[in-house]
């Protein structure tokens, strides 16, 4: 008679799983299925009976815990519980709601499962978390979810005592593009910056958008300085390649400011702020470039105050001076032209490094007022130096970002030419890759009427800077300075070696003249000479200095020549 009995709770209670939506289950307390719904088993398995099977079978490996979790409360506490899993169907896996009633029966405890898919509900609220936490117009993580990240990476970084990274940097010259060509174009612009940028990154590395044309990277584990700039430099090359945008070749760079923690702060906070430091610092010396932030020289205003009133005083009261660095060919060693190279003795102190007050000058706009002193200063010293030596040289100029900008700068070398009654070749003026990349549509447009003049154009430290080799070909550029970072280790450095016989190579190839700066030694001038680079700049063929020492040096040469 029981037995009928049971036989018919357990038929009512089929019927009622049925009737109980998408998904319904009977199950024993160690969560195998005891019975199932026809829907439940055509969504779940389709071709193979359920019962039998454990639920944790149909449920995803990530969500397995909380099931188990569920389940184990039902049981204690024979009160409803819900729980939001994903079951493996066999087409996918789809979100479902779950409530399980445990309740006792004569064989032990059994658990009643109804479920019902929440899978548009859940989409529905994932993609609003991630409206929440990303930026719409390009998918990167936003301000919002970069604050999550930067307190994560802290946290682990305590844990770990293993720092890492913050860089932030813009885009120079977007602001043109989007008020030239609208901000449909602008939009394009940072969708395919945000996916280059994305591709120099590892993945453990985070990339976000903050605001227009804004982003910050997080770099785990990256704390030296030299993986930093390696970083950075992917970055601005990535950022170089041309925008090709509804029939546009629209170019741009970018400036990079970067803070190591706990270095440079032990917060978001002031690892953001100190990074922006650094960045504006690349912008307003140059731009297409990467400086990592430095507290000892970045907060000097006591001693910059002074300094800077120094400087005003030093220009009228005439304490600046040039010093020469003798330029000499690579074969005969004879030479060819200088460098002028601006020093400031200041009274009771002595000399100030360029180090201290060019930056400074460039800050305060001073560099403006310096660079013209020195155009014209050493084109005139130049023929003098010429009288000296009884034939044609040539003087090597310093070109600040900043005078590069200036409206005037043509003038001020048309006028310092005419004033010395030089030939336009026997000026050579040196400049940064970065003021090439900053605008580049500027910096074409005033190197050709440069070019025109018949004065030269040299890249100052070539190798060194960010930008890619587009600008050999785009610039009208004479010369390529091989910086003396990949001269001090010549000859015994492989990789130096090569770096520079690549230098000479692709310059020989260009047809333009190579200078070796910071040669101290003679082999490695002969091993420079030998590879086929033109001139050579260093203390083993000449200190800076003073005209007066200079001329005496070319008016011995010049009477050796004759003997």
């Amino acid at each position: 008679m029981f037995q009928k009995s049971k036989e018919s709770l357990d038929q009512q209670l089929s019927s009622l799983m049925e009737l109980a939506g998408e998904l319904a289950l009977r199950l024993d307390k160690e969560g195998e299925i005891l019975c199932a719904s026809k829907r439940a088993t055509a969504m779940l398995v389709a071709d193979r009976p359920l019962v039998g099977m454990s639920l944790f079978e149909l449920v995803q490996a990530p969500d397995r815990h909380a099931i188990e979790a569920a389940l184990r409360q039902s049981v204690l506490s024979l009160q409803l519980t819900r729980v939001s899993v994903r079951l493996v169907t066999p087409t996918t896996a789809l979100w479902f709601e779950l409530q399980m009633l445990a309740y006792e029966t004569a064989a032990g405890i059994e658990i009643l499962l109804a479920g019902r898919d929440i899978s548009s509900q859940q989409k529905t609220e994932e993609r609003l978390r991630h409206m929440a936490t990303h930026d719409e117009l390009t998918n990167l993580p936003n301000r919002t979810l970069l604050a999550d990240r930067l307190r994560m990476t802290i946290a682990q970084s305590r844990r770990t005592n293993i720092g890492f990274s913050v860089i932030t940097l813009d885009l120079d010259g977007f602001k043109k593009v989007n008020d030239a060509l609208g901000h449909t174009v602008g939009d394009a612009l940072l969708r395919i910056a945000a996916s280059r940028l994305r591709l120099t990154l590892r993945d453990v590395d985070t990339l976000a958008r903050v605001g227009g044309d804004e982003f910050v990277a997080v770099l785990p584990g990256a704390v030296d300085e030299i993986e930093i700039h390696n970083v950075a430099r992917r970055m601005i090359s990535a950022m170089q390649l041309p925008f090709e945008i509804n029939g546009n070749s629209l170019y741009v760079s970018t400036s990079i400011g970067a803070a190591v923690y706990p270095i440079h702060g032990d917060s978001d906070v002031k690892l953001l702020a100190h990074a922006d430091t650094a960045m504006y610092r690349a912008k307003e010396t140059g731009k297409a470039r990467c400086i990592i932030y430095n507290e000892a020289t970045f907060n000097q205003i006591e001693h910059d105050v002074p300094m800077e009133a120094a400087m005003f005083e030093a220009v009228r009261n005439g304490e600046f001076l040039l010093h020469y660095q003798p330029i000499v060919d690579a074969d005969t060693r004879q030479i060819l032209g200088f460098e002028a190279l601006m020093r400031w003795m200041r009274p009771g102190i002595g000399l100030v490094s360029p180090n201290q007050f060019i930056p400074m000058a460039e800050d305060n706009g001073l560099i403006n007022l310096l660079g013209a002193w020195v155009l014209k200063s050493a084109c005139v010293q130049l023929k003098q130096f010429e009288e000296a030596a009884g034939r044609q040289l040539y003087v090597s100029v310093n070109v600040s970002p900043r005078q590069f900008r200036n409206d005037q700068f043509l003038e001020m070398v048309d006028e310092a030419l005419a004033y010395a009654g030089l030939e336009g070749h026997q000026l050579l003026l040196e400049i940064t890759e970065g003021i090439l990349m900053s605008d580049p549509e500027h910096a074409e447009a005033l190197l050709m009427k440069i070019a025109s003049r018949g004065v030269r154009i040299a890249i100052d430290d070539f190798g060194t800077g960010y930008s890619s080799l587009i600008y050999l070909k785009r610039f009208p550029i004479a010369a390529l300075k091989i910086d003396r970072a990949f001269i001090k280790d010549l000859p015994d450095s492989i990789k130096d070696v090569a770096i520079c016989n690549v230098i000479l190579s692709l310059a020989s190839h260009l047809s333009l003249l190579t200078v070796a700066e910071g040669v101290e030694n003679e082999q490695q001038l002969e091993f420079l000479s030998a590879q086929g680079c033109s001139l050579i700049q260093g203390f083993h063929t000449g200190h800076p200095m003073m005209p007066a020492a200079l001329i005496d040096i070319l008016k011995a040469d010049a009477v050796a020549l004759q003997n």
